[in-house]
């Protein structure tokens, strides 16, 4: 997770005689894909023309970075292959089993058919929906509050402990991008890096309408790709063209949500982490425009501040971390 985006996460086992001889997952982004992994590990290369291929997803069968799986498996005669489910991307869309089953290949597709386009979820909103796989995520103190009334730093105050606040971290690591308001910056001086895992940063997105952030704020500090999105009428960007700009209608009768999961589209961004304030979280929220919320509750008591978002949905996990509670909801 978070190395192969904007390529699906595909795993391959090789079969033969009822035993794996071969197995692969995909590369990171540019490197081989699964079932050319697969093959490539298996060490007696005359087994393959009486083996099984599995694959939980559709084998390519067009040029990208890589050459078609489906021709890697036609070199080696795989007389079966086993598929999870078709692959909806419009340059394979059934054209490699229609590949595969014209060179005189067995083909089975639809094998745990549900568990496989859960895990290929955020690959499949990308290219379904033409956005983004979202993630909601915030912590709220246990009155309902996720920021104090008042602060004396410009940092963030916890609300959770650190197990949990390293659990972000390993979330960033599987996830391709992060994005926050504004205020989230000013208020926190965030860096949204990895630091409490091991694994790439994702990329920063960070929503600047008005060119209200500072030059040295820590989102600009060059440790990881950073995107920031503006007002097209806001020339003080002209100055600072070392990072990548796009722009939104924020006036506009256009919704903002939806604007911005354009802009992540055409950024081939398949994945976000929403950890913005109220604000950037109910504007999603609003527009319906999420898939998970993630939420933490932790036992602190504010009193009064900044109120934790309202989100409907549907529970899957509940789960104490320490003194902590985390709640993962999906979008219904």
């Amino acid at each position: 997770m978070g190395t192969t985006a904007p390529n699906p996460m595909v795993g391959c086992v090789i079969v033969h005689d009822q035993k794996i001889v071969g197995e692969g997952y995909t590369s990171p982004y540019g490197g081989a894909h699964a079932e050319v992994n697969a093959i490539n590990n298996v060490k007696n290369k005359s087994l393959l023309d009486q083996a099984t291929l599995y694959v939980t997803l559709e084998p390519c069968s067009h040029f990208g970075k890589t050459p078609p799986c489906a021709d890697a498996i036609l070199k080696f005669k795989i007389p079966k292959v086993v598929i999870g489910t078709i692959d909806t991307h419009s340059k394979v869309g059934g054209k490699g089993v229609e590949k595969l089953k014209s060179s005189g290949c067995e083909v089975i597709v639809g094998v745990l058919e549900d568990e496989v386009k859960a895990h290929h979820k955020r690959f499949f909103t990308f290219h379904n929906k033409k956005r983004p796989y979202i993630i909601l995520k915030w912590a709220e103190t246990a009155d309902g509050f996720i920021a104090p009334q008042s602060r004396d730093e410009r940092k963030p105050v916890w609300i959770t402990n650190r197990i949990s606040r390293q659990l972000v971290h390993k979330w960033r690591t599987e996830e391709q991008s992060i994005l926050v308001g504004t205020n989230t910056v000013i208020a926190d001086n965030p860096s949204l890096t990895v630091r409490d895992w091991t694994g790439k940063n994702p990329i920063r997105i960070v929503l600047d309408k008005n060119s209200r952030l500072s030059k040295n704020a820590a989102v600009f500090d060059q440790k990881a790709t950073t995107i920031i999105i503006s007002d097209r009428h806001h020339a003080r960007h002209k100055e600072r063209l070392d990072y990548n700009f796009d722009f939104l209608n924020w006036d506009s009768n256009e919704k903002i949500a939806q604007q911005i999961c354009a802009i992540l589209f055409n950024n081939d961004i398949t994945s976000v982490i929403i950890e913005g304030g109220r604000q950037t979280l109910q504007t999603f929220i609003d527009e319906n425009l999420w898939d998970e919320a993630r939420i933490f509750t932790g036992p602190a008591k504010f009193g009064a501040g900044t109120k934790a978002p309202e989100c409907a949905g549907h529970l899957i996990s509940e789960e104490k971390i320490i003194d902590d509670t985390l709640k993962i909801y999906v979008n219904d």
